[in-house]
């Protein structure tokens, strides 16, 4: 990732949206217009039917996540976004609306678990963007220039905002009601704790240097009071 150069990059972002409109086509394929059972069919296999409102809070997820990501993207992403690193959005955005619309396969109707996902849905994308908008507006302010933005939602975990994330992926695991999901998340995990998190401390800790170094004595790297 480049987090050293600034540009709009715009052809790249509406790549990405075009990507993600697609990708939400095909998931409402899936969950509404009969698809999963024309894909479960060429394997051989007959899909049961499937919760009704599963299928729309799943559906309902990832409408909000294309919005709530678009925003982010495309007002307050301000470095450069490579089309490498452009084509490598492509898979995660395929694994929450496609992904999860395929696993979504349960006729239960919805429990108490579910509803704990919902909360978790709301307090993930909560965490998410507002950490985010947090620090865009304290960047905005010329004191605050070349400093390191270590308060708000940042103070109680260096990266609240890949927290947020692992939260609403998490929930769309819940709701599906597939034990299978839980992979996701934790390949998310993974690659947050052993690459993103590293690779974007490195550049932090160049930066920043001593209030980099500070900032990492006493805050929690990831999840909040824990880790």
């Amino acid at each position: 990732m480049d987090y050293t150069s600034k540009s709009a990059s715009i052809g790249q972002k509406i790549f990405v949206l075009a990507i993600e409109i697609a990708l939400l086509y095909l998931s409402y394929w899936i969950l509404f217009m009969a698809g999963g059972s024309s894909l479960f069919a060429i394997f051989g296999k007959e899909l049961a039917d499937v919760n009704l409102v599963r299928r729309q809070l799943i559906f309902a997820f990832s409408v909000i996540v294309f919005f709530r990501m678009g925003f982010m993207m495309f007002f307050l992403l301000k470095r450069k976004l490579p089309w490498s690193e452009t084509f490598t959005l492509i898979l995660p955005f395929a694994l929450y609306y496609v992904g999860y619309a395929l696993l979504t396969i349960s006729n239960k109707p919805l429990g108490w678990f579910d509803y704990l996902g919902i909360a978790i849905f709301i307090i993930g994308s909560i965490l998410n963007t507002a950490s985010e908008l947090q620090r865009h507006f304290w960047k905005k302010k010329p004191k605050n220039k070349g400093r390191l933005f270590s308060k708000g939602l940042f103070g109680y975990s260096m990266h609240i905002n890949f927290f947020g994330d692992l939260l609403w992926v998490s929930a769309y695991a819940i709701i599906s009601h597939n034990i299978y999901s839980i992979i996701i998340p934790i390949l998310l995990f993974c690659l947050f704790a052993f690459f993103n998190i590293p690779e974007l401390d490195k550049y932090l800790a160049v930066k920043y240097k001593d209030e980099f170094s500070e900032y990492a004595k006493t805050t929690k790297k990831f999840i909040p009071f824990i880790y």
